[in-house]
């Protein structure tokens, strides 16, 4: 049952690349009937909730997509302060593809962690006992895992082909659910109407924070504040690695009182061009930044995941129980950082194969 949580939360994230739909509907879906079948309230919120994180690093991930912009200007404005002239740009469509396989083995640790943790205390995650055949047919099945696999093939194949930019390809996803939403007969007037006012609410947001954040950054930038921290970074015992190291654990604690849009476009314009300038590959970057910033919806105080679930969870589950359950998760995500930092041709080599 915890698997199928996060198989179905992995499809989740791969069809909406957002966290507060994937934990609400999780939520709903599935926290009422493994609560029912024993698990432990702590492993299943916190499941629920890493799970529904997912949509942060599996494309198409809200936060790929406003790295891929900010990286991309960092990375022109890294090689002009070398003095390389290079029209080539770092695109969203390479953060995806860089992403796919970090991803990927994200969901294989989560369960994992479930695998081990059901044979080392098997009353937190009790085995569910099956009275006769199961209900659930092959045809059924197929009808409901067809149309969202199809949807996210339609989206990731048409940008990983290169039939379609990022942006275009939100327009074939967009276009794609609202045919689904036909199909199954929910596609109504006021559905539209509040899909269409939540959209311009959520991009006008973006767009305000991306003024105040390249104001900032002008006059960070204007006072000097970006050869302060190119010195600050190469004067660090360890180089470039240590540089990194900082970025990352500023990144992590600054996860835990700001949202993912605020660091991303405040913190990144700011240290990107300067980590870029002493050789990093961007799409590496960008993937450890993506999942560095995934666990600032699992930290408190303001974990928005833990925010979503609590809203949605039966009132006999404590919040302490939902912050107990998210801390491995928060630990698994943070292993998966270490082993991309030590193997870095995760994130590049799938790039590397399909463009060269």
């Amino acid at each position: 049952l915890g698997i199928s949580v996060v198989v179905v939360g992995m499809l989740l994230a791969a069809s909406t690349g957002i966290v507060g739909a994937t934990v609400v509907a999780m939520g709903l879906m599935s926290l009422p009937t493994m609560l029912k079948r024993g698990y432990h309230p702590a492993l299943a919120t916190g499941s629920i909730c890493a799970t529904g994180t997912l949509g942060q690093i599996i494309p198409p991930s809200i936060a790929l997509v406003l790295l891929g912009d900010i990286l991309s200007s960092a990375y022109q404005q890294a090689q002009l302060g070398m003095g390389i002239f290079n029209p080539k740009t770092i695109s969203i469509g390479d953060l995806f593809v860089g992403a796919i396989v970090p991803g990927l083995l994200l969901v294989t640790l989560y369960i994992l962690y479930l695998i081990v943790i059901s044979r080392l205390k098997p009353e937190l995650a009790p085995v569910a006992e099956v009275n006769g055949e199961s209900s659930l047919s092959a045809a059924r099945l197929l009808r409901s895992l067809l149309p969202p696999v199809v949807l996210i093939v339609a989206v990731l194949g048409s940008i990983l082909s290169g039939a379609a930019t990022p942006t275009e390809a939100a327009g074939v996803g967009a276009m794609g659910a609202t045919l689904l939403a036909l199909g199954r007969r929910q596609l109504t007037i006021k559905r539209l109407r509040d899909v269409t006012q939540s959209t311009t609410e959520v991009t006008a947001m973006v767009f305000m924070i991306l003024i105040g954040a390249s104001l900032f950054s002008l006059v960070f930038r204007g006072f000097g504040g970006e050869e302060a921290v190119h010195a600050l970074f190469e004067s660090l015992p360890g180089g470039v690695i240590g540089a990194t190291l900082l970025v990352m654990l500023l990144i992590f604690l600054l996860g835990f009182i700001l949202d993912f849009i605020e660091i991303t476009f405040v913190v990144v314009p700011i240290v990107g061009p300067v980590l870029l300038a002493m050789g990093l590959d961007p799409i590496w970057l960008g993937v450890m930044i993506a999942l560095n910033l995934q666990t600032s919806f699992l930290t408190p105080p303001f974990g928005f995941a833990l925010f979503y679930l609590r809203g949605v969870a039966p009132p006999e589950v404590k919040t302490t129980q939902i912050y107990q359950g998210v801390i491995p998760f928060i630990i698994i995500q943070l292993l998966m950082l270490g082993i991309l930092a030590l193997f870095p041709e995760l994130a590049t080599w799938l790039p590397d194969q399909l463009y060269g």
